[in-house]
């Protein structure tokens, strides 16, 4: 169904224009069965081994598994999750991951998160070769997202990451913190965080987004916190390795978990583009005000939020997925002034993580969704042509 979004309400308007072909890469790890340790959180993608096809990485029941496209033959690469610093072991594998080129050397690395942070090292045959573990960091625990930038404008991508537990359980509570890549990242040792939320991003911040909001040259980060139903920025000082000064868009909005730096109207500022992961609604904060406006205030629980050109009009479109079983996988078509239409993929669709990658090569845009609850991998190809 479309569905056309103006304000607070939706008005069913015509039928889907076109369909967007469904691809099972995992189908459900355990059917009928319920609990934590058989969700699927987290999914990337890449052409590892360079045989012109795109291959995927999951993790999913305390281990790491690489899909050989273009048929999807599996190959664990990480049997067990590593210890955290009280020697407990995620069942469930990792809450989150990205892709890094750690080491250098030209390809790819896997970053995964859950109560720690370790990296694999892609070898030169990825399916034939065993990929090495090494620590990133063990103090930094609770990471819920791990994205990457140039935060220090050295030319060199850095780590992101949270430590949203608190006290009780954390060294480094309700925090987020960067981390240069070491000279030698092969070496023994774990990375040295920089904390730039030092404390003051409570209430289980979630997911980050990172862009030059204030235009001075200097990446700054978002982040969102569903038991703290806040959205806010934290603006980067001259020194990055300081704490940052934080700005707070939002504190009632119940579930808030995601949020993008994007300039969704055209005008050339960035606005934020946010989701209620563990709410309803997908919403926006238009700058230079940055006054809260819905786009789809009715779409339960939108764990995952990703933005691109899907429909190649030349503005950016919206994809995202609910993480409840009653939720849908929809993108909202931009008309390129802030106004969209919101196209249901499927209904019964969950999600944790969502990807825009071309897995097809063939020019455009796809959807690549890990299935949480649904526990499953999928894909949903782009009509265009």
């Amino acid at each position: 169904m479309v569905f056309s979004v103006s304000g607070p309400s939706l008005a069913e308007t015509e039928p889907a224009r076109e369909i967007w072909k469904k691809h099972i890469i995992q189908p459900d790890i355990a059917p009928g069965v319920k609990g934590q340790p058989t969700q699927i959180n987290t999914v990337v993608a890449d052409d590892f081994d360079r045989d012109g096809h795109m291959d995927v990485m999951a993790s999913f029941l305390g281990k790491v598994t690489l899909y050989k496209g273009p048929d999807w033959t599996a190959k664990v690469v990480m049997a067990e999750m590593p210890k955290d610093r009280t020697g407990r072991i995620a069942e469930r594998g990792c809450i989150h991951s990205t892709l890094m080129d750690v080491d250098g050397d030209g390809d790819l690395d896997y970053i995964g998160s859950n109560r720690m942070l370790f990296w694999l090292e892609c070898p030169e045959k990825p399916f034939e070769q065993d990929w090495k573990r090494r620590m990133i960091h063990l103090e930094v625990n609770g990471a819920h997202c791990v994205i990457t930038a140039d935060v220090d404008r050295d030319g060199k991508p850095d780590l992101i990451a949270n430590s949203w537990r608190d006290s009780d359980e954390s060294t480094v509570p309700n925090s987020i913190a960067w981390f240069r890549v070491p000279e030698d990242p092969k070496a023994e040792g774990l990375w040295t965080a920089h904390f730039l939320a030092d404390g003051d991003a409570p209430g289980r911040n979630h997911y980050h987004g990172f862009g030059d909001m204030n235009g001075d040259g200097r990446g700054d980060l978002c982040s969102g916190a569903p038991v703290g139903e806040w959205f806010a920025w934290w603006e980067q000082p001259e020194d990055p390795t300081k704490p940052w000064k934080k700005h707070l868009l939002s504190d009632d909005d119940p579930g808030a978990t995601n949020i993008l730096p994007v300039d969704l109207n055209g005008d050339g500022d960035l606005d934020f583009l946010a989701s209620r992961g563990h709410g309803d609604g997908v919403l926006w904060y238009p700058a230079p005000d940055y006054k809260k406006t819905e786009i789809d205030p009715t779409l339960a629980d939108p764990h995952s939020l990703a933005v691109a050109d899907l429909d190649q009009d030349g503005d950016t479109d919206i994809a995202t997925c609910s993480c409840v079983q009653d939720g849908h996988a929809v993108w909202y078509e931009n008309d390129g002034k802030g106004e969209f239409t919101r196209h249901v993929l499927e209904e019964g669709q969950e999600s944790y993580d969502l990807r825009l990658v071309d897995m097809d090569r063939d020019g455009d845009t796809d959807i690549l969704i890990a299935g949480h609850g649904s526990r499953n991998i999928v894909w949903y190809e782009n009509p265009l042509k």
